[in-house]
């Protein structure tokens, strides 16, 4: 088995005459969280929906477990993907959108309860979700990711709106996560939390102006991550 879970390979996205990604490539090693960052309008988004085949490229290709997302058998258990767009029927509860999606993914119907104790959610399984506050909406939105076992998870922005307690428990469940073998690709504006749970990032300004180990781009204890990050994109084309 290739030991990347995912590889971008000189993605090119265009919009009539915008380009929102211009031959981005980079590799996301099996067992690693790697950081996906960039500012607003780097090409964040068009990476992460065309790694999931929601957008088609102008030119190149990604590949997940060595294929296309849309070329994958069951694709839910190779990625669990939770990022803006993938909304909820507010007027249902959290287990009713889960049973729904468990079938989706042709999943066992003990994944369920499964997932809901993963995320810390089965006390208000059989709460409506339109009565959820936003941190509450994130779990929901990760145990979706969950249900088909996958391998690898996609995630945008998922810490926010959660509380220092639940950011705290995000953290140590995708290490956790990572450690048991699973791989997470994640892109956040919040670098500090980054910082303290990555193994790689990919720095972006719809071209890769970084893509490595986070220990070869923080390299003394007087650099971070937002410095580090700030230096790259603020010296890189507008």
């Amino acid at each position: 088995m290739n030991d990347h879970a995912i590889e971008v390979r000189g993605l090119t996205k265009r919009y009539g005459n915008r380009t929102a990604v211009e031959e981005l490539s980079f590799a996301v090693p099996r067992g690693s969280i790697v950081g996906l960052l960039g500012p607003n309008g780097a090409g964040k988004s068009t990476t992460l929906r065309s790694i999931v085949g929601l957008l088609a490229p102008t030119s190149g290709d990604s590949l997940i477990d060595g294929a296309p997302f849309t070329a994958l058998d069951n694709p839910a258990s190779h990625v669990g993907v939770h990022m803006d767009g993938f909304g909820f029927e507010l007027g249902i509860t959290a287990r009713r959108h889960l049973e729904i999606s468990r079938l989706a993914a042709g999943a066992s119907s003990g994944r369920v309860d499964e997932v809901l104790e993963m995320v810390g959610l089965a006390p208000d399984a059989r709460r409506r979700v339109k009565t959820y506050s936003t941190g509450m909406a994130q779990r929901l939105g990760l145990a979706a990711a969950l249900i088909g076992s996958p391998r690898t998870l996609i995630l945008d922005e998922p810490a926010n709106g959660l509380d220092p307690n639940g950011i705290r428990w995000l953290r140590r469940f995708l290490r956790g996560f990572a450690e048991s073998g699973g791989t997470v690709l994640i892109a956040s504006h919040q670098l500090a939390e980054l910082e303290q749970v990555v193994d790689e990032v990919v720095v972006i300004k719809r071209r890769a102006l970084y893509a490595g180990r986070l220990g070869d781009l923080v390299t003394s204890d007087r650099d971070s991550l937002e410095s580090k990050y700030f230096d790259l994109v603020e010296g890189a084309p507008a």
